[in-house]
C-alpha cells in the first residue's frame, strides 16, 4: 500500500523560509511533484523531479524562489521554499507518479500540509 506522508508546514512571515518534506512507502515511482491549493482556487502544479535523474520543472510564480531535492535512501522529497510571499498560502500536496504539471500525472496523493505565509 502507498503511502505519502508529508510534514513541514506552518506559519511564516513574509520573506521567511519553510522546507516540506514527502516521504513515500511502497515503492518508488518515476516521479514526485508538489502542487498547492488555495482557498476558492484549483489545485495548481509548483515543482516536479524525476527518482532517478533528478531532472527538475517548476511553476513560473515560484521559480528562482523553490528547490525541490530528494533524498533516494529515504525514499523521501523534499521543498524548499525561500522569499515566502503572502499569496504562497495554501494547503501543499506531495503526489507520486508519472511527473508533469497536471494532476493527472500522478497517480498517488498526500494528506496535504498547510503554508500560511503572513504580511
Amino acid at each position: 500500500q502507498v503511502q505519502l506522508v508529508e510534514s513541514g508546514g506552518g506559519l511564516v512571515q513574509a520573506g521567511g523560509s519553510l522546507r516540506l518534506s514527502c516521504a513515500s512507502s511502497g515503492r518508488t515511482f518515476y516521479g514526485m511533484g508538489w502542487f498547492r491549493q488555495a482557498p476558492g482556487k484549483e489545485r495548481e502544479f509548483v515543482a516536479a523531479i524525476t527518482w532517478r535523474a533528478g531532472s527538475t520543472t517548476y511553476a513560473e510564480a515560484v521559480k528562482g524562489r523553490f528547490t525541490i531535492s530528494k533524498e533516494n535512501d529515504k525514499n523521501t522529497v523534499y521543498l524548499q521554499m525561500n522569499s515566502l510571499k503572502p499569496e504562497d498560502t495554501a494547503v501543499y500536496y506531495c503526489a507520486a507518479g508519472w511527473v508533469g504539471s497536471r494532476r493527472s500525472d500522478y497517480s498517488y496523493w498526500g494528506q496535504g500540509t498547510q503554508v500560511t505565509v503572513s504580511s
